[in-house]
């Protein structure tokens, strides 16, 4: 059995599409971008936002800067609770706890944002550890993330020969490459937002289509 737990959030134990998508569009229209549809928005659920609005709106630095402060204007307020819990997730994280495994969020948002998320769903108390982002955009890339939370979760003496008891588990690439570049188990689950091959193409060590599948990996281990 996995023993220590490193849970992506959006798309892994919520579905944020409806505040995420509204927030990017806000923060579009506030540089003259018009974006009615929330689909092509998508892809900003789980990377880093500012590497985002670089990548799929070609923005320089400085105005992507800007459009990261936008989206925040809005999503602090009102897009953080445009969101829901995956079913299936607190009884998951419950029975989790229940066997003794150290369970941990790894997460490109802000810190401060992903506690808010966890409290307003009741379920902060499953979770030993919780990284995120700095609102500065320091430590957003998933490497770092899992990093930190390795660091918080065990004595980085017990981590190479603890390394087998450890899964990642997310829904994009970025977990997935999050994982392996500490040598983790990576999990995908494709209940979120990953695109058509993009889970097997990143190197996920499994594939698991619903929360019982998860359930199953994480009690057999590797």
């Amino acid at each position: 059995m996995f023993q220590y737990l490193l849970f992506d959030l959006d798309g892994t134990l919520t579905d944020p599409k409806i505040g995420i998508t509204k927030s990017v569009q806000y923060a579009l229209a506030a540089q003259g971008i018009e974006e009615p549809d929330l689909d092509k928005l998508e892809p900003f659920i789980g990377p880093p936002l500012k590497e985002s609005f670089e990548e799929f709106y070609h923005m320089d630095e400085t105005h992507a800067l800007q459009a990261v402060e936008k989206y925040r204007e809005r999503f602090t307020v009102t897009g953080i609770f445009e969101n829901e819990l995956i079913a299936g997730v607190p009884e998951l994280l419950a029975r989790e706890k229940e066997r003794g495994a150290k369970i941990a969020i790894a997460s490109s948002k802000p810190t401060e944002l992903v506690l808010r998320i966890l409290e307003h769903f009741a379920i902060a108390v499953y979770f030993d550890v919780v990284v995120g982002s700095e609102m500065d955009g320091r430590r957003s890339k998933k490497e770092e993330v899992v990093e930190e939370a390795l660091r918080q979760l065990l004595p980085s003496e017990e981590l190479p020969d603890k390394k087998n008891k450890i899964a990642m588990i997310g829904d994009r690439k970025f977990d997935i490459e999050g994982a392996i570049a500490h040598g983790l188990t990576g999990i995908g689950v494709t209940f979120g937002y990953a695109a058509e091959g993009e889970l097997e193409k990143a190197g996920a060590d499994y594939i698991v289509n619903t929360i019982e599948e998860l359930e199953e990996v994480l009690q057999k281990g590797v």
